[in-house]
């Protein structure tokens, strides 16, 4: 006689689904605006460098237009920072496969 096992595994759910944490995501966003800025200067001084040694004017039009630009780039790339997370409605475990909260009871409706 075959026995069957009819016990079902408890779902595991692994760390990698989890998002980054809010202090490292500001960290992150930090570093990449101070490296933009960083490049800023360097055009900045670069134009300045360029202008004093007589390189074209395009060149140093084009260094001079990119330190002048890259800030506004620089604050919306770290301001796009952690996407919303959609907020969970009332049974939307069932939906999505998640676990119940242990002891939640059906709505009950007049």
């Amino acid at each position: 006689m075959v026995k069957v096992n009819h016990r079902r595994e408890p779902e595991v759910y692994t760390v990698t689904d989890a998002p980054r944490p809010m202090s490292e995501d500001i960290e992150h966003r930090q570093r990449r605006y101070l490296v933009s800025m960083a490049v800023r200067t360097v055009c900045f001084v670069g134009a300045i460098l360029a202008a004093v040694a007589g390189a074209p004017a395009w060149a140093v039009l084009c260094l001079v237009v990119t330190a002048l630009v890259l800030p506004y780039i620089a604050v919306i790339v770290a301001n796009g920072g952690r996407e919303p997370v959609a907020t969970a409605t009332f049974g939307d475990h069932a939906q999505h496969g998640q676990k119940p909260v242990s002891g939640q009871r059906p709505e009950i409706r007049s």
